[in-house]
């Protein structure tokens, strides 16, 4: 279900400094915490719209979780068709008192803009605004195609309500994309470094090893799950899923927790516990991955360990955009403007482009990523500004042909 909200206008004077920091700081002032709109997307909406782009805001709703505001915004008609995408909610802030300046001020300091989403991701989202603004006020808002922005305010939170819902109304609604552009902080140090071209695919398990509780002196009375917890473990373990593939690097499966629950010295549990997550690559789906741990559990444990193995739903399949024209465009886009020649990488966690995969080619590029999720997460002034000449480059020559190099 879904509902359209009113996108309030702005007064001209809040955007009279289009600049990629002045946007960025407006953003970052509003408390978007997942699942809180915090005015973001009611002030990108009024910015859009002032400038010509149609705005909507669906608002979409799961049982069992909070609703969550959207924006979808067009300008133009016809094809080709670019598409940004991205976020405005953000991760908590912490503890405020361990900020330099507040998380949501907006401060800039010896030519830093601190905040909380200054690189993931309003400073991102700034740095397209900035750019379309620019290009549409340029053209007096007449080219040939389409610039679109697709933003939720849930990619942080359960991803529910979000993207892949925006997606399906803007489906339902005829909407169709030719390329997206995702703005998440691509750059592990350096602006220019890395785009993302896919995805690995996550897949959690949580496996449960039975026993029968006794006391320690009497183990022939007890069954001690804990030996055949190691023993399925290291299953698991002992072999590579696979040597990893062209554009991925292999995959990797990780126990992230141990637990007995088990405060007695002299008492055997009755059960042992480990919850593992695997990051995989496109040789992989859910299914055949799962089948595989299954196939490894149960030739470990023969008749001799008795376990229970729960995978959880994933909704993050491995992905990868075939690189093409458009990735070129992008990356010649970026090496002109910075004189670094981008990685094409599929490393990190999981984004919203495992959604927008099924509806366009994706990519992804945006700024450097070493602070995102931290305290006093910053960004430089000049990579906010160098982004958003990348973005201007990638516009006029996405909807002229000529070459991004050209000014």
């Amino acid at each position: 279900m879904s509902h359209l909200d009113e996108t309030m206008p702005v007064s001209s004077a809040a955007i009279a400094d289009r600049s990629p920091l002045a946007l960025a700081q407006a953003l970052i002032r509003c408390p978007s915490v997942t699942p809180e709109e915090g005015g973001a997307l009611q002030w990108l909406g009024g910015v859009l719209q002032e400038a010509g782009f149609t705005v909507e805001r669906p608002r979409f709703s799961e049982p069992g979780t909070p609703d969550i505001d959207n924006l979808y915004a067009r300008i133009g008609t016809g094809s080709p068709y670019l598409l940004f995408a991205g976020h405005t909610d953000v991760v908590p802030p912490g503890s405020v008192e361990a900020w330099r300046h507040g998380p949501f001020d907006g401060t800039v300091s010896d030519g830093m803009l601190y905040g909380r989403g200054a690189v993931d991701m309003k400073g991102g989202i700034a740095c397209m605004l900035s750019a379309a603004l620019a290009f549409v006020a340029e053209r007096g808002g007449a080219f040939n195609g389409s610039i679109g922005f697709l933003i939720t305010g849930d990619e942080e939170g359960p991803a529910l309500n979000g993207t892949v819902k925006l997606l399906e109304w803007a489906k339902a609604r005829g909407e169709r994309f030719d390329h997206c552009l995702l703005g998440e902080p691509t750059n592990p140090l350096r602006l220019g470094e890395m785009i993302k071209i896919g995805r690995r695919g996550s897949l959690t398990g949580k496996l449960l090893v039975h026993g029968r509780q006794g006391h320690v002196a009497y183990p022939h009375k007890a069954e001690n799950p804990i030996p055949g917890l190691l023993r399925l473990a290291s299953a698991l373990l002992d072999k590579p899923l696979d040597g990893g593939t062209a554009h991925f690097d292999a995959s990797n499966l990780e126990f992230t927790t141990i637990d007995v629950g088990n405060p007695a010295t002299n008492v055997i549990p009755a059960d042992a516990r480990a919850t593992f997550n695997i990051r995989f690559n496109e040789g992989w789906t859910a299914e055949t991955l799962g089948a595989e741990i299954r196939r490894r559990l149960e030739a470990a444990a023969g008749n001799a360990v008795r376990f229970t193995l729960d995978l959880q739903p994933s909704n993050s399949p491995a992905f990868l955009t075939t690189p093409d024209a458009f990735s070129d465009l992008v990356v010649e886009a970026i090496e002109a403007e910075t004189g670094l020649r981008p990685v094409l990488s599929t490393t990190g966690g999981t984004s919203d482009a495992r959604f927008i995969k099924d509806a366009c080619p994706v990519i992804e590029f945006g700024l450097v990523g070493e602070t995102m999720h931290q305290t006093d997460e910053c960004v430089a002034i000049a990579d906010l500004e160098r982004l958003t000449v990348i973005y201007g480059r990638v516009l006029k020559a996405y909807f002229s042909g000529r070459s991004p190099s050209e000014r």
